[in-house]
């Protein structure tokens, strides 16, 4: 469809629509963020679980598939970070998108080139302080999200960082629908970004069997079990047996988990020791925690792409119990951006008194 709605994070990036399909580990691959792009929306390649030669294989694979600007998400504390961005540059990719605040230099190294950095941020201070740095824009999630999540509502979060910052804001965590859209762009966000809702989407890679446990799904749970992490996911019999795991059963499994992530990889054991160092100090975790760490790559994995939520997580945000369809991300988007700017044109249920004399 046809650009209805004109915000600044359409006219940054270039999109058609002020919607973006968020980069979820072994979901958001080039099936996925071909698919948004070419609906409108601002995709988002997930690379955290890719080496650097698949993450080159998969830039030139979203490209084969659109001509639409697309987005890739990196690990700002990764130690090889800087040859990601500099393959980002080379490929000229539009939008490189981070899970955690990057250095001063590597925004400045993107901006330079010409890709617009926009950081994913749950706190009204780490907003100021990427854009202090040059940061383009600023992505806000708030408590409802799936995956790590903070305990700050986005309906609060959000107008904090709009007026904290002056650079276009990114809506994320509890939306799902055209009236979220039409919710946030009143808040003053440039527009949304959606996880849970592009996961259940016909375009998705997520085996069917998997698809339909969300749909049933009608709660969720924060856990700490997974990695040592706040985080958002489905209640499954699994998860409550994590719950219920003492440390050091917990530490065995990480282990066990961090040598299979190796495998799966690339990393050598060095490698993974300077990204843990990294994750450390960016983080101020325990070691136990940055152990634990190891779990959420395998265990999404094994829901995600094997198809065995009985071995793994699933990462969800709260608008789970809300979606009972799986649209095409062409029928999804054009269904949000129709649906916000009705209510945007006519907001339901409200009548202004004629004005006065």
């Amino acid at each position: 469809m046809d650009q209805v709605l004109d915000t600044p994070l359409t006219r940054l990036t270039g999109v058609r629509h002020p919607v973006v399909q968020t980069g979820m580990g072994w979901v958001a691959g080039p099936r996925l963020v071909s698919a948004t792009a070419n609906a409108g929306g601002l995709g988002i390649l997930a690379s955290a679980t890719m080496t650097l030669d698949r993450l080159a294989a998969a830039v030139e694979e979203v490209r084969s598939r659109t001509d639409a600007p697309f987005g890739v998400n990196l690990r700002a504390d990764a130690s090889d970070a800087d040859d990601r961005v500099d393959l980002l540059i080379r490929h000229r990719v539009r939008v490189a998108s981070f899970a955690l605040a990057p250095r001063p230099e590597l925004i400045a190294r993107l901006k330079d080139a010409g890709v617009v950095v926009i950081p994913s941020v749950g706190a009204r201070r780490h907003a100021e302080k990427v854009a202090a740095w040059g940061a383009d824009a600023v992505l806000v999630q708030g408590g409802e999200g799936g995956g790590h999540t903070g305990p700050v509502a986005t309906t609060l979060l959000l107008p904090q960082i709009v007026d904290a910052v002056g650079i276009p804001v990114i809506a994320a965590g509890g939306f799902f629908d055209g009236r979220g859209l039409a919710a946030a762009l009143a808040y003053g966000a440039a527009g949304v970004a959606m996880g849970t809702r592009f996961l259940l989407t016909s375009d998705s890679p997520v085996p069917d069997a998997v698809k339909r446990l969300y749909l049933a799904a009608s709660e969720t749970v924060v856990t700490r079990q997974v990695d040592g992490m706040p985080h958002r996911v489905l209640r499954t019999p699994l998860v409550d047996g994590l719950e219920g795991t003492g440390r050091l059963t917990g530490l065995v499994r990480a282990v066990r988990n961090a040598a299979r992530f190796r495998k799966v990889s690339g990393m050598s054991w060095p490698e993974m020791i300077r990204d843990g160092l990294a994750m450390k100090h960016g983080r101020e975790l325990t070691w136990s925690q940055v152990l634990m760490a190891a779990n959420t790559p395998m265990l999404l994995r094994a829901a995600m792409v094997d198809g065995r939520p009985d071995l793994g997580v699933l990462a969800s945000g709260q608008v789970v119990a809300l979606i009972d369809d799986l649209p095409s991300c062409e029928e999804l988007i054009d269904a949000v951006v129709t649906r916000a700017a009705g209510v945007l044109r006519d907001p339901p249920g409200l009548r202004l008194p004629p004005p006065g004399p």
